[in-house]
């Protein structure tokens, strides 16, 4: 196995990339079949939107915290056991999803609920299991080329991102039966089995840190290095801007082009660009280093994001897709890259505080940051050109993220306003026949009532709003990369200062 005075990748060492490789495919497969099949839920079991956010909610916060967890016992309990649990933990995800429909039959909605929030739950777990392990495992079985690999090992994302959404894509046509969501969401266990049977009987080498004998609190104190506190506050930046806007640009670009399906097959197309990108970053690293790859990223990713802010039309936004698609497709698994061959005392508690980190600014800071930008920018917009239709439409309370406030528009309203009541009607059905009474769904249909009469009217102003806001939010977002690149400019003024970057090594010093 490689380690620290070694520097032959393992005999298994492809097989194990690629057995990484398909766990983090799963990953992305199950992100995009989850998305398109919640209506099916809500149709087969009754459930209200709030209950599918509940049964979908909480993914990039908790990852994080998973990964954390993971990277701090990885070197500890080994590779190959966590893999293992991580193997188990989506397998009983798979079942419990997939007996939501007998728990139905037998227990009712409350039964159909458990079950895919359950499944679900785990369904994060394993993925922030997998991320724990693999990220570190790639960097031990590639010592010499780490940042390539990584990215090779994080073109799984996209190419999960592509298969499920092409899936989503053909299975839920528009106007036409969708594909039962069982079969659907089986698809994600396609990749699960390979990885499994990838590892099955296989060894696992240790971190450097651990072949070379390095004790826990050696690893531990890395993080408190002054360059690994620089570098963690940098990736938590990339996790705001890279997953915090994956998380609405669909929505944004699909508003922008007047389609839904339109905004997904964007996000395909741009998936793929980062699917085949990633499998050559290195030799532009060999070429630029990993430090000239990240600013030449962020410079691109600040563009390509007040492009799409700006666009139009659909052949600028396909265009300006393209541009932030190139920016943010090195800037994860390079940042990983970069800990590990500065930091390889740390171990999998290095590169885990990196991704985990980055996963709690996304799902903390990114997501919640972009979706106050939408509601303070669309809100003053309407206020300013509709101020009766904004009062109409406006929340009960203000929205507060980081000391800032704003009363932005009502998600429930606007909502029953797009689909001119229908998810409202079957929501109140829903509720009447199980004879409860729900006082938020009981005031928004008086709400309606008297709000429908000025409906065909309201519905212009209060989309143009909404896309004002989104647009509005990726265009100071781009600020995000822009700062990003200014890090990255002194950082590789920093190590030009010290001679050049420089793979450290256990056997060496560290930086």
């Amino acid at each position: 196995m490689s380690s620290g005075d070694s520097q032959t990748p393992a005999p298994n060492a492809q097989r194990l990339l690629w057995a990484g490789f398909m766990a983090i495919l799963a990953a992305g497969v199950g992100f995009s079949i989850r998305a398109g099949i919640l209506g099916q839920w809500a149709e087969q079991y009754g459930f209200t939107m709030t209950e599918l956010g509940k049964i979908t909610g909480g993914g990039l916060t908790g990852f994080g915290i998973i990964i954390l967890m993971g990277s701090l016992i990885a070197d500890t309990v080994g590779y190959g056991k966590l893999m293992t649990l991580a193997f188990f933990t989506h397998l009983v995800s798979a079942i419990l999803t997939l007996a939501a429909g007998a728990a139905f039959a037998s227990g009712g909605k409350d039964a159909a609920f458990q079950c895919l929030f359950w499944g679900m739950f785990l369904f994060a777990v394993g993925n922030g299991i997998c991320e724990a392990v693999v990220n570190p495992l790639v960097a031990s079985l590639f010592p010499t080329n780490k940042t390539h690999y990584l990215n090779i090992l994080h073109a799984g994302w996209p190419g999960g991102l592509i298969v499920g959404g092409l899936a989503s894509y053909f299975m839920n046509p528009d106007g036409a039966k969708a594909v039962s969501w069982q079969i659907q969401i089986s698809l994600f266990m396609v990749p699960v089995v390979l990885y499994g049977l990838m590892v099955l009987g296989q060894k696992f080498p240790r971190s450097e840190a651990s072949a070379a004998g390095i004790s826990y609190g050696q690893m531990f104190a890395q993080i408190f290095a002054p360059l690994m506190l620089v570098l963690l506050v940098v990736h938590a930046l990339v996790g705001y801007v890279e997953l915090g806007t994956d998380s609405w640009i669909g929505e944004i670009t699909g508003a922008i082009m007047a389609s839904k399906q339109s905004g997904l097959l964007l996000f395909v197309y741009t998936s793929g660009l980062m699917f085949v990108l990633r499998f050559f970053a290195g030799p532009i690293v060999h070429r630029i280093s990993p430090l000239g790859l990240l600013l030449v990223s962020s410079i691109l990713g600040c563009i390509g994001l007040q492009l799409l802010s700006a666009a139009t039309s659909v052949t600028l936004c396909v265009l300006a897709a393209t541009v932030y698609a190139c920016g943010k497709t090195f800037l994860w698994p390079t940042m990983l890259g970069v800990v590990s061959e500065q930091f390889p005392k740390g171990g999998a508690i290095t590169i885990g505080a990196i991704g985990g980190i980055g996963m709690l600014s996304a799902g903390l800071l990114g997501t919640p940051g972009i979706g106050f930008k939408q509601d303070f920018n669309a809100s003053a917009n309407l206020k300013q050109n509709a101020p009766e239709v904004y009062e109409r439409y406006k929340a009960d309370k203000e929205n507060s993220f980081l000391g800032f406030s704003v009363v932005g528009l009502d998600g429930s309203k606007t909502a029953v306003l797009k689909d001119d009541g229908k998810e409202l009607g079957r929501a109140v059905e829903i509720i009447e026949a199980e004879g409860r009474e729900v006082k938020s769904t009981a005031d928004l249909n008086a709400w309606w009532a008297g709000a429908q009469k000025t409906a065909a009217a309201d519905k212009k102003p209060v989309e143009e709003a909404g896309l004002h806001g989104g647009r509005q939010a990726l265009r100071l977002t781009s600020f995000v990369p822009a700062t990003m690149a200014v890090f990255y400019l002194l950082l590789i003024l920093y190590f030009k200062a010290k001679g050049g970057y420089k793979t450290v090594h256990v056997s060496g010093s560290d930086s």
